[in-house]
């Protein structure tokens, strides 16, 4: 069946402020990021046709969202922006050891989601959907919202895809283990990190992780390793996908670009491998500049980065 939509994002918008120095002062300057809104910008600007579903807040914020989602053409009719509501923020600071985040999330707009909120006509209309654990740990109904997401969408035959994206300062890791696992055994396509993937699984060896998810459900796992590159893994095979050297300048949101890359390569050949070597050239492109959401190259960049090792 023929469906209108490559790809949907479920999940939280947010604000962000990145920290940069001008003149021997440092200032915070405004972007646009959220992990899901940043992996249906990065698939949009593959050539996927994308669409964004949840909340933002009724502020300046939100709509900088809205035009965000219309420049990028990502379909945004399914969006709400509840009256009198807020929209999210983060802070990215930068140190020796790298970036350091900071949020500003309760009470936002995507916080308060509900099951009921869940679109589910804009799910049946999709390849796939994407969500990630960042949406379960927010709110106790923002979850529950994507486990009602994912249960339409295995019912309409939505491929699910999903990033365990482990963030300890929103939940206890316990409950992470038990809500990701339990996630996994729902979901097609599982997109780790490693660092989050041994915590939540108590395994060290590569491998061994990716066996363990494969385990649960998922027909690919997808374990992104920073500068060891990427395992792709299937029940019949496991490889390494190199990492694509660069001189990086600020990883933030690189692991959504792979993500949003990944997908929308997976999505049009179905080659998990072929998807793995596509999405680590775009994340690498993706370092070379500040923020989350400006330096995520486009296809005609990541094609030719990859034929020739030139850098636009």
């Amino acid at each position: 069946m023929q469906r209108e939509f490559d790809l949907v994002g479920f999940g939280e918008p947010l604000m962000e402020f990145a920290e940069v120095e001008r003149a021997g002062e440092r200032l915070f300057l405004p972007g646009l990021g959220g992990d899901t809104s940043n992996v249906i910008v990065a698939a949009a600007r593959q050539g996927a046709r994308t669409a964004f579903m949840g909340a933002v807040g009724d502020d300046p914020f939100g709509r900088a969202f809205l035009d965000l989602w219309d420049r990028e053409a990502v379909d945004r009719s399914f969006v709400a922006v509840p009256k009198d509501s807020q929209t999210g923020i983060y802070f990215i600071s930068y140190g020796p050891d790298g970036h350091e985040f900071s949020y500003r999330r309760a009470g936002s707009a995507s916080a308060l989601v509900k099951a009921d909120d869940v679109p589910a006509d804009l799910i049946r209309r999709a390849t796939a959907m994407h969500v990630s654990g960042i949406s379960q740990a927010i709110s106790t109904s923002a979850c529950d919202a994507v486990f009602h997401a994912i249960r339409v969408a295995r019912e309409a035959g939505t491929i699910v895809a999903y990033d365990p994206n482990l963030r300890l300062r929103l939940w206890p890791l316990d409950r992470a283990r038990a809500i990701v696992d339990a996630t996994a055994r729902s979901v097609d396509l599982l997109l780790p990190g490693l660092d989050d993937a041994r915590q939540l699984t108590g395994l060290d060896d590569p491998e061994a992780i990716c066996r363990y998810y494969l385990a649960l459900g998922p027909a690919v796992v997808a374990l992104t390793m920073g500068k060891n590159g990427t395992m792709i893994a299937t029940p019949e095979r496991v490889e390494v996908i190199p990492v694509c050297k660069v001189e990086a300048v600020d990883a933030t949101g690189a692991g959504d670009v792979f993500d949003g890359a990944f997908l929308a390569s997976w999505l049009k050949e179905r080659d998990p491998f072929a998807a793995g070597r596509y999405a680590n050239a775009a994340a690498a492109l993706s370092t070379l500049g500040h923020g989350a959401v400006a330096p995520i190259p486009r296809r005609a960049q990541v094609e030719k980065f990859q034929a020739t090792g030139a850098v636009d």
